[in-house]
């Protein structure tokens, strides 16, 4: 491949959430700073929405990381789950041993004394949901009941749901409306700009292994930048091929050119370019 030609240790721009590459753009960083904050006042409901490919399950990832020393977390990454799916889901990320044909009164109680034990130990729980969109309406109200949970004096855990801008859409029905007005604090992922996007190439690409500042070169990032519109996803999915077209003909710098082969190789980005040119 072309990581020798162009002294990388290692692929600088796969799709996977690795949270080693996370980039923290300014967007990001706020994000993350909200998280943080409405986590430790204790909020019942936050919510953090963008569209596809902004780094949404990346930065569930980092959260993830950063609360492990002081809270408890539970992480579900494929909500599409019925009421009684989504609290047996609950209970085995909270450890608990229980029956398969437990009764969901029961559940619900096993899983409440959970909270109790642990906030007595001083931890927090922290339900962390990805891809919140898929959750059926019936697992939505299910979710508000179990943010029911509190003692006297605090709820016994906070509820953080990522999802597309679908999630929105779901929780502007009136019938989701009681789950609505819970959430405390919302934010909104925006996509990179040029500025950003520049910096997000130059920070993966230095963890990968190469630290030339001007491996893309200016024209080719700005080509990037309208092709991808921004988001990191096909930000990654345009990088790694134009890395590969310029390893294919030789070149140790990325050019136009290199981009513009990396477009008419990616269907999605194709699409979303008006006409047939940039």
């Amino acid at each position: 491949m072309y990581l020798n030609h162009f002294k990388l240790k290692a692929l600088p721009f796969s799709i996977t959430p690795d949270t080693g590459f996370f980039y923290q753009s300014p967007v990001h960083r706020e994000a993350m700073n909200l998280l943080l904050v409405s986590i430790a006042s204790g909020d019942g409901f936050i919510k953090l929405s963008g569209e596809v490919g902004t780094g949404k399950t990346l930065l569930c990832r980092k959260l993830l990381t950063a609360l492990e020393a002081d809270h408890e977390t539970a992480y579900i990454p494929n909500p599409f789950l019925n009421p009684t799916a989504l609290r047996m889901a609950i209970a085995d990320e909270l450890g608990l041993q229980y029956p398969r044909n437990l009764g969901q009164h029961r559940l619900l109680k096993l899983i409440t004394e959970r909270l109790v034990e642990l906030k007595r130990a001083g931890r927090h729980l922290v339900l962390i949901i990805d891809e919140a969109q898929a959750m059926p309406d019936e697992s939505l109200e299910a979710l508000r009941l179990l943010s029911n949970l509190e003692t006297e004096q605090e709820k016994l855990l906070t509820i953080v749901l990522f999802g597309q801008p679908e999630l929105d859409s779901k929780l502007n029905q009136p019938k989701i409306r009681q789950l609505k007005q819970r959430i405390l604090f919302s934010y909104r992922l925006d996509a990179l700009n040029r500025f950003e996007l520049r910096a997000y190439l130059h920070h993966r690409l230095q963890i990968a292994g190469n630290s030339d500042p001007h491996l893309f070169t200016i024209r080719a990032i700005r080509r990037l930048q309208r092709a991808s519109s921004g988001i990191p996803r096909l930000i990654n999915i345009l990088g790694h091929k134009a890395l590969m077209a310029a390893y294919g003909q030789g070149d140790k710098r990325i050019l136009p050119r290199h981009v513009e082969r990396a477009v008419r190789d990616t269907e999605d980005v194709r699409q979303r370019l008006p006409g047939s040119g940039y």
